[in-house]
């Protein structure tokens, strides 16, 4: 059982490396950060998101593929009615994706949009 025990603390080092470089490393960030900051508050598919987050259906399809596929959200269901919600391994390590959030959220205008220098997803 201690071996479970180490494997399971380099792991959350390790996600925390994923978290900063999803969110705060790379030019989507900032709308991953809200998508997962929205799904954190209540989950939700992706006609959903795109509503609450103004933000293009296939832009949100997209973040949400790359967020699941790198562990920070999960989803049930299928096609259109899928719902997102935060992993397991994302809500374990969320006090590091908020201080994340806090240097990302400042990019962030007050009425939500992204300030990205006019450049496409």
């Amino acid at each position: 059982m201690v071996l479970g025990v180490v494997l399971s603390r380099a792991q959350g080092k390790y996600f925390t490396y994923i978290i900063q470089w999803m969110v705060g490393g790379t030019r989507g960030g900032p709308n991953r950060a809200r998508i997962i900051k929205a799904l954190s508050e209540n989950p939700r598919n992706a006609n959903q998101l795109s509503q609450d987050l103004k933000l293009d259906y296939s832009t949100i399809r997209y973040h949400l593929e790359v967020l699941e596929k790198n562990g920070l959200v999960r989803s049930i269901g299928e096609d259109y009615g899928k719902m997102y919600f935060p992993s397991d391994n994302l809500l374990n390590n969320f006090e590091f994706f908020e201080e994340i959030w806090e240097k990302v959220g400042k990019k962030v205008k007050n009425d939500g949009a992204v300030e990205e220098n006019n450049e496409t997803e």
